[in-house]
């Protein structure tokens, strides 16, 4: 069954994938960009091609989201999948079911952090941005290499993923926590994946200690801008017009942030921010 690392893009994804994927499935803890394989992006377009599902229908790729899930649904096995896309459960279209999911690790982080870093990685006005996190948006409608990916507004993609809070199959994880004290966080996930497969929890000391070392900020910076790197040499394949910048992992609104753009974002996420302890 599947285990979703989901987040809203620019959250701290990757650098979750990165601690799991180099403690779960390496030898030794050792990071390497190879092992991200392991941990696969969905929705995803090959997926849809094993079922004969036409990539261009994007209705007929809706309704074939459980289908395509099902490839990956062994029993008594833990497959961990990440996704950018909001939680939806309607008449139309189903992201995912019970049947499918084990649990859910939602990655979160500062909307504030979230607008500099959109409006210098997509070179957008901060206007720009901070309307992209507010407003329904959906990624990949221009690539052809690429699903596309309903991630909505922020506020929604937030709270779409906590219904899966009533099963006690939900774990949130705040990116500031994250980086800040990784140790006491990574270990938390390892303990939530444990009960999930209601297995006791055992923890390789050092296999951990190796992951930890191999996945700090210095490394983390040259995952995200050889991704940056990546993604703009696609979008040329594309045709879209738009030049990505590394960031880095860190990113501080307090000194990037227009205060007449802050002050909008707080009231629009208010409830949100303050239940996340962000305000």
């Amino acid at each position: 069954m599947i285990v979703w690392l989901a987040s809203y893009p620019k959250s701290g994804n990757t650098f979750v994938r990165s601690l799991l994927s180099s403690y779960i499935f390496s030898k030794d803890g050792n990071f390497n960009f190879e092992l991200l394989k392991e941990i696969k992006q969905f929705p995803d377009n090959s997926l849809f091609k094993q079922l004969g599902v036409d990539i261009e229908n994007e209705d007929e790729m809706y309704k074939n989201y459980i289908n395509s899930q099902k490839l990956f649904n062994e029993k008594d096995s833990i497959r961990f999948l990440k996704t950018h896309s909001c939680f939806v459960n309607t008449n139309k279209f189903q992201f995912t079911d019970r049947h499918n999911t084990l649990g859910v690790i939602y990655i979160v982080r500062d909307p504030r952090n979230i607008v500099t870093s959109f409006s210098h990685h997509f070179q957008l006005q901060p206007e720009q941005a901070l309307e992209s996190l507010l407003s329904h948006q959906y990624l990949g409608q221009t690539s052809k290499h690429h699903c596309t990916t309903y991630i909505a507004s922020w506020k929604y993609h937030f709270n779409s993923w906590k219904v899966f809070r009533r099963f006690n199959k939900y774990l949130l994880v705040r990116y500031e926590d994250l980086i800040n004290d990784t140790e006491k966080t990574f270990l938390n996930i390892l303990k939530f994946i444990a009960h999930l497969g209601r297995v006791k929890f055992t923890l390789d000391k050092e296999k951990f200690d190796n992951t930890l070392r191999t996945t700090g900020f210095d490394k983390m910076q040259k995952l995200e801008a050889k991704e940056s790197f990546a993604e703009a040499k696609e979008d040329k394949k594309t045709g879209e017009k738009i030049k990505f910048f590394n960031m880095g992992i860190k990113n501080d609104w307090k000194k990037l942030l227009d205060k007449k753009i802050r002050e909008n974002l707080e009231k629009e996420l208010e409830n949100e921010m303050k239940e996340l302890n962000y305000l």
